[in-house]
């Protein structure tokens, strides 16, 4: 039997999505989420959301997030349980989809961080083994005859402030990068890869299916450029499926997602693609804790901004002359 949810009444300003946190027991691990609690939730006490499998945390500031889960169902029912709990007031709120991903060497360097300009679902459509289609046909055709979507593109004039906001400060020269993980980016030939990281904007992929390969890769430029979307920067499993709940529920206007490139989506010159997706091999994996770092520099300046100048930014986008 469940217990009664305790009276608690939340204004959300901004509302920070994370897909993981794995915790060794010593505060360490893989994690999306813990430079975020670092900096807006130390000492907060969580509320728990029948629904959702990690509790929401919230500052006095009007600051919210969550760790969704990974992957587009568990992520969408989780924001759905959250959105639904009355104990939260989502009227005005903008929602930050944030995460590690995967990049393109021929677009960016591990650390890059991408505001999406589009989310794509490449998983919805038809789809046939190669060998089964004409030479050099790509095997994909998009869904467009049901109720499905499979693309959606982000407020102009949100991530317009976005990239301008965070493109200052931090500066991209302050994004982090190990020695090692610049080593190991020199390993490809693209000069993308081998440069700085730097602040960005493009469409960010969703897909369950982790796929990997410059086959692969280039198949699902050619899926973002069927929906006319602009060059896909960004592969990851969970963004499109996130925007549709709250578009649902409370439209797509305020929605941003910013990803990070924690890895490359295909391996480098001599390697095959199994060879790189093998745990033994790990390559990137040191990458992630500079990457997430990087996350929440550019994502953090953007939040402190709406909730500094709150009562513009409740109103609408400033400069768009678009109320919301």
């Amino acid at each position: 039997m469940m217990m009664p949810m305790a009276a608690v009444s939340i204004k959300v300003k901004v509302f920070i999505a994370a897909m993981f946190e794995f915790d060794d027991g010593k505060g360490q691990g893989a994690s999306e989420f813990r430079h975020w609690q670092k900096r807006y939730w130390q000492g907060v006490t969580p509320v728990v959301v029948h629904g959702a499998p990690h509790p929401v945390y919230c500052n006095n500031n009007g600051v919210c997030g969550a760790v969704l889960g990974i992957g587009k169902v568990r992520s969408a029912t989780a924001m759905q349980a959250i959105l639904l709990d009355p104990r939260f007031d989502f009227s005005e709120a903008y929602f930050m989809i944030s995460g590690a991903a995967g990049a393109p060497p021929s677009k960016a360097t591990i650390g890059s961080v991408f505001w999406g300009t589009w989310l794509i679902d490449a998983d919805l459509g038809h789809r046939w083994a190669p060998d089964e289609g004409a030479p050099g046909e790509m095997p994909f055709l998009p869904c467009r005859d049901f109720e499905i979507t499979s693309a959606l593109q982000l407020n102009p004039a949100l991530v317009a402030q976005a990239i301008k906001l965070s493109v200052g400060s931090p500066t991209p020269a302050s994004l982090k990068r190990s020695a090692a993980v610049a080593t190991y980016c020199a390993r490809y030939p693209d000069a993308a890869a081998r440069n700085a990281p730097l602040i960005g904007a493009g469409t960010h992929v969703t897909s369950d299916c982790f796929f990997h390969g410059a086959g692969l890769s280039a198949q699902v430029q050619s899926i973002a450029r069927l929906y006319g979307a602009d060059d896909y920067v960004i592969s990851e499993m969970e963004g499109i499926a996130i925007a549709q709940t709250i578009q649902r529920l409370l439209g797509l206007e305020r929605v941003m997602s910013l990803r990070v490139a924690a890895n490359f989506d295909q391996p480098p010159p001599g390697e095959t693609t199994a060879q790189h997706l093998a745990v033994a091999l790990g390559h990137t994996t040191d990458g992630l804790a500079d990457s997430i770092d990087n996350l929440e520099k550019v994502g953090g300046c953007v939040v402190d901004h709406i909730v500094t100048h709150w009562e513009t930014w409740r109103k609408g986008i400033p400069g768009s002359n678009q109320p919301l």
